[in-house]
């Protein structure tokens, strides 16, 4: 992570926007949601802290589902999950992410599995999802 102290840091007129650099070379323009501080101190086009928080989350179960779907003798296409956060305040006050909503809609090639399976392999992903065991909020998936 690199930030480069753009503007006035003393008058807290500074820039929230920062690169996250991974061991692969991939490189991420992110900064503060502009919710919490506004454009221009904050990057719109930057990945927040809350969305990667949600999107590792979403992204950890899918790997998982995609492997016991595998495991299971499906075949998968296509996955997409639009998840979502919601942030809210603990009994202390402090802010923190209080739900997850994953909705991942999946495309199967031959048959789709029924809604019992379905479900058992969601429940599977998500007992295994090193980020869902890692966080306190509820994390709860909504299959489309």
């Amino acid at each position: 992570m690199e930030w480069s102290g753009e503007g006035d840091f003393a008058a807290n007129r500074y820039s929230r926007a920062h690169v996250w650099r991974f061991d692969g070379g991939a490189e991420v323009p992110a900064s503060s949601s502009p919710q919490v501080v506004p454009v221009p101190l904050s990057d719109a086009a930057g990945v927040d802290p809350e969305e990667a928080l949600v999107a590792s989350a979403s992204a950890c179960h899918m790997l998982w589902f995609l492997h016991l779907a595998r495991d299971a003798g499906l075949v998968v296409t296509s996955y997409l999950d639009e998840a979502v956060g919601q942030m809210g305040k603990d009994e202390r006050g402090r802010t923190f992410m209080l739900r997850i909503k994953l909705r991942p809609r999946i495309d199967f090639g031959g048959e789709a599995p029924g809604p019992e399976l379905l479900a058992h392999l969601h429940h599977h992903a998500h007992e295994a999802c090193f980020i869902a065991n890692t966080l306190r909020c509820e994390i709860k998936v909504e299959a489309l």
